[in-house]
């Protein structure tokens, strides 16, 4: 792989990694697609690859400089610098209009979701009998996951870092979006908006010399979070990727169906017009959700709709210019 040499070279890789992180963020959306339109997708499989016994060899000796040039540091440093600055400026943007327009935000996740469905389904040439039956798995799975257990936000660390080892899995598959894995497990506000929250503004405080957030016991519970969320994400990418990578290797279509099974049937979850209610069926602020059909003859759901036709456009745009790349 050729280093990254000029600054006009590194700052587009910076960007790049915005771009990346701001997939991983949103549900339906898969940090690889960008990878692939973007053209560096080989490189980021070739990079994560590169974290093996060697590696590891050189990182116990200490032998940093070797460690980096092999895992291709310089190309990582920079995509990842991307990354996570999209990551907290993304967050802090979601986290306030998840508030004040949940249903628009719903709409256009909602979109997007539908719009990779459908995009992965195309890629699909042809589906044998066993590979609709595992699409049927993947619906019932999806449906339990997304109707049984809807949206319950579980903190335990267990369950934490199991989320990190799924979210790794939107930078490897494209099509396959971690973030709305971990929206449908419930965990998408805890892990990737208020806990990023939590970070960011401690950094700050740190830079001001600002350490009363020690004694901040919501914040600090936010950052054990966090750090369990990034151990696990970390493990994800050093053990769960290479065998998601080997099963599509010998199986792509069959995880394939399985994957438009499972998001199809997690629709739901992103549905834009759901309420809350108790079991007589009168609306609270906290208990079971229920879906509902909207009016459409209300101006606030056609606002709603065209938030989700701009999800599904967005999406359709970046499959497009990937299939131009990759044809180049």
């Amino acid at each position: 792989m050729q280093p990254n040499n000029t600054k006009a070279q590194k700052l587009i890789l910076i960007l790049k990694g915005i771009a990346m992180g701001i997939a991983n963020k949103i549900p339906g959306v898969s940090g690889g697609i960008v990878a692939l339109a973007a053209g560096f997708y080989e490189e980021l499989i070739y990079s994560f690859s590169r974290f093996d016994k060697t590696a590891l060899s050189f990182f116990l000796k200490r032998d940093f400089k070797a460690f980096y040039k092999h895992i291709n540091g310089s190309f990582l440093t920079l995509l990842f610098g991307g990354v996570i600055i999209s990551f907290f400026s993304v967050s802090l943007i979601l986290d306030r209009f998840i508030q004040i327009y949940p249903q628009q935000v719903w709409g256009l996740f909602f979109g997007m979701i539908i719009a990779s469905v459908l995009f992965i389904w195309i890629e699909v040439k042809k589906y044998s009998m066993f590979e609709y039956l595992l699409t049927l798995v993947g619906v019932s799975f999806g449906l339990t996951v997304a109707f049984l257990t809807p949206g319950q936000e579980n903190q335990n660390l267990l369950f934490v870092f199991f989320c990190g080892m799924i979210s790794i899995s939107g930078m490897i598959l494209p099509g396959l979006s971690g973030s709305f894995i971990i929206l449908v497990l419930g965990n998408y506000k805890l892990l990737l908006i208020d806990s990023v929250n939590a970070l960011y503004y401690s950094l700050k405080e740190i830079l001001l010399f600002d350490f009363s957030f020690l004694e901040n016991e919501a914040r600090m519970s936010l950052l054990v979070i966090m750090s369990t969320f990034t151990l696990g994400s970390i493990t994800g990418l050093l053990v769960f990727s290479k065998a998601l990578k080997w099963m599509l290797k010998r199986y792509p279509q069959k995880v394939t169906a399985v994957l438009i099974g499972f998001i199809i049937g997690s629709l739901g979850v992103t549905w834009p017009w759901k309420r809350t209610v108790d079991d007589s069926g009168e609306i609270i602020k906290t208990g079971t959700q229920e879906l509902f059909l909207p009016n459409l003859s209300e101006l606030e759901n056609i606002y709603v709709i065209i938030f989700i036709l701009l999800g599904f456009g967005i999406v359709t745009l970046l499959e497009i210019y990937g299939k131009r790349k990759t044809t180049k």
